[in-house]
């Protein structure tokens, strides 16, 4: 039985995890789990990896280069909502099954996002720190505050987050606007937001909130153009992935006046350089890509990627496949299934 016995590689993120649930999920199969540290190139993973059936990823790279080498892997899985660090592509053409888990953290990072909104419209950081300091001015500094209600709050990207957000923004009685391609028209509707195109959204909008996917289309999909439409009092927060935002463009913005000010959890490189001049400037708030955070949702991680590698790996389909062509009729997917013990 043990010769039968295939390796399963969880590699951390920069933030170590206890994956103790994900061995007793996957004990029902005939599978070795290890665990490794964060690995920062392709090249780690393959030599660390090399005869895995299964990946499953935070940040480390798996791109095409990597699920060539592993000619066993059948599936990769990624510890969140985002995959850019899988090169879809690639799976789908290579067999090889990409998961997310993009329901576990939906409400944190709608609730962040809802704090970063009110924390830069009142000011919070400021006031806090000049009253820590001795400094006594009621009222809120800045030449402009908005009351959010009666305001409008444009969305890019009205998924599963971004519908979360709209409905705490519509209940503090913002109008919410968003941009979405790829979203019926009919989820507009039920949400009550207004449809809008991306330059519209730009023009209108008090607030502007960041919820797409990165991949080709939306890197930098917030550039110098997008910038130069917005409101001089507007402000833009990005809880998305750091590159779609051109952050070059947004300190040029920012220094120019074209928009108020900015707040940040995911930046073009994280950790986010100390010399970024972002960081120099008192109307952004920066941080350290922690939007998902809640001590209940990180726990809820090992079971649930054990869960979709026990449907992976025994012929199921996953609940979230990332690309269901390789479940389409006649689409070769790598390797058999294992039995259950």
């Amino acid at each position: 039985m043990a010769d039968n016995i295939q390796q399963v590689y969880v590699i951390q993120g920069r933030i170590l995890r206890d994956y103790a649930d994900l061995h007793t999920v996957l004990a029902q199969l005939p599978l070795r789990v290890t665990v490794l540290p964060f690995l920062t190139t392709e090249d780690e993973v393959i030599a660390r990896t090399r005869d895995a059936v299964a990946l499953v990823v935070a940040s480390s790279p798996v791109g095409r280069k990597v699920m060539s080498a592993l000619e066993n892997l059948k599936v990769v899985l990624r510890t969140g909502v985002g995959y850019d660090v899988i090169d879809i592509p690639a799976a789908t053409e290579l067999g090889v099954v990409a998961v997310n888990i993009p329901d576990l953290w939906v409400r944190e990072v709608a609730n962040h996002t809802m704090g970063l909104l009110l924390a830069w419209n009142r000011k919070l950081i400021a006031q806090d720190r000049d009253v820590h300091a001795g400094s006594w001015s009621p009222g809120i500094p800045g030449a402009w505050t908005g009351s959010v209600y009666g305001e409008t709050v444009g969305i890019v990207g009205l998924g599963n987050i971004g519908s979360a957000f709209a409905r705490r923004a519509a209940a503090f009685e913002a109008k919410i606007i968003a941009h979405d391609p790829y979203v019926e028209d009919a989820h507009f509707k039920a949400l009550g937001v207004e449809r809008v195109s991306l330059e519209a959204l730009a023009e209108r909008a008090d607030y502007v909130s960041v919820h797409t996917p990165l991949n080709a289309e939306t890197h930098h999909l917030i550039n110098e153009a997008f910038l130069r439409r917005m409101k001089p009092t507007a402000m833009l927060i990005n809880t998305a992935r750091g590159p779609v935002v051109d952050e070059q463009a947004l300190a040029r913005a920012l220094t120019a006046k074209q928009l108020a000010g900015a707040a940040l959890d995911v930046w073009e490189r994280e950790p986010v350089p100390g010399d970024s001049p972002l960081l120099r400037m008192d109307n952004v708030i920066a941080t350290p890509h922690a939007a998902y955070y809640s001590t209940s949702a990180v726990a809820r991680i090992p079971r649930r990627c054990g869960e979709e590698l026990v449907r992976a790996l025994t012929g199921q389909q996953p609940l979230n496949v990332i690309n269901p062509e390789v479940y389409a009729p006649g689409a070769a997917r790598r390797g058999g299934d294992l039995p259950t013990l």
